[in-house]
């Protein structure tokens, strides 16, 4: 499992995700910068960061 804290590139964003795969978190969180941050593109520098900062969790 994969798990990214929207917070930890957005200071203040309380919006986490638990899915079964990388791509599965950046297709969440892309939907979630679209409809909450007001992106309509992502930057590759920022995917980049959430890249970085999704962490494996469980066995």
């Amino acid at each position: 499992m994969k798990s990214f804290a929207c917070g930890d590139v957005v200071p203040g964003c309380e919006a986490r995700w638990v899915c079964s795969t990388e791509d599965e978190v950046l297709v969440e969180v892309a939907s979630h910068a679209r409809t909450v941050h007001g992106m309509h593109e992502v930057p590759a520098g920022l995917v980049e960061s959430v890249r970085r900062s999704i962490v494996t969790v469980g066995s």
